[in-house]
């Protein structure tokens, strides 16, 4: 009798535990269920009445999808394209630059590599807004204002919370693996790509799945540096300019929907990676 007792409290516990973390993530899905059952509202419904159902009045089927993407004289999938770059790009130089730099901080014990790794774990609390006039100057200057340049930008930006994750990870690698690689004739960059790198996958997942959500999403860092001039524009920045009006006026409809559709992308990419992430930030942050 005990026994079933203790099995029968365990499956309650667990049924109890279930629905709690159920209406936990119903709480999470809420903003992006709003912002879809908006898509199919007209404009003045979604600012009168935000968190009710499109009704007969109310639903406009597509027309905001095709509001949205057809506004303005600016295409969409141009928007779309400089996004991908910038994400492609900035992650790129992340994981790159930023891994040789923790390796070299985690295996050379002198008092430059202890500034600097305190440094960038300092850039990590330092509010963007202290900074953005000065380097919306400087980038300027420096033209650092393209798609194809901003992701330098994005690389200092980043690499705080990047060096962090891998020295951690890092120290928790074998020196001897390197000292074999080194007596088998292999140079630093040849142990460090052969060798290494290799070994830092889970962290380098999971780095890049932070820095690609993060790069994706931006809005402020893009409308500071890019040259809208030239038509440089990613998602959030054509969203907020083309779903905005003359005296302020905002096509909410319109607005919800292209939101929709440039968070859809990055939703799919954290589902299927999302299991890295704990286990690279876990090796990262626990590891040496």
């Amino acid at each position: 009798m005990g026994k079933q007792q203790s099995l029968k409290q365990e499956r309650t516990r667990k049924t109890v535990m279930s629905v709690v973390l159920a209406v936990i993530c119903l709480i999470y899905m809420l903003p992006i269920l709003t912002i879809l059952i908006n898509t199919f509202k007209e404009a003045s419904a979604v600012k009168s009445s935000l968190f009710s159902l499109p009704n007969s009045e109310t639903f406009v089927g597509f027309d905001n999808y095709e509001t949205g993407m057809t506004a303005g004289s600016y295409p969409f999938w141009k928007a779309i394209l400089f996004s991908t770059i910038i994400t492609i790009l900035s992650a790129a130089l992340i994981l790159i630059f930023c891994s040789m730099a923790a390796w070299y901080v985690a295996r050379v014990n002198s008092v430059f590599c202890k500034i600097f790794y305190f440094l960038c774990i300092f850039s990590m609390v330092v509010p963007f807004q202290m900074v953005q006039f000065p380097l919306s100057k400087t980038a300027d200057s420096l033209k650092l204002n393209t798609p194809w340049t901003i992701p330098i930008v994005y690389l200092g930006f980043g690499a705080g919370l990047a060096i962090f994750m891998f020295v951690g990870f890092t120290k928790s690698i074998p020196i001897e693996i390197e000292e074999a690689a080194s007596i088998d004739g292999c140079g630093p960059l040849r142990t460090y790509f052969m060798v290494v790198f290799p070994m830092l996958k889970p962290t380098l997942i999971s780095v890049a799945i932070l820095e690609i959500m993060w790069v994706w999403n931006d809005y402020l860092l893009p409308s500071l540096v890019l040259d809208l001039k030239n038509g440089y524009r990613t998602i959030p920045v054509h969203i907020q300019l083309t779903t905005t009006g003359s005296y302020g006026q905002m096509n909410l409809g319109a607005m919800m929907a292209l939101i929709f559709v440039s968070i859809i992308p990055i939703i799919i990419f954290y589902l299927v990676c999302q299991k890295y992430i704990i286990k690279g930030v876990a090796a990262g942050a626990v590891k040496g």
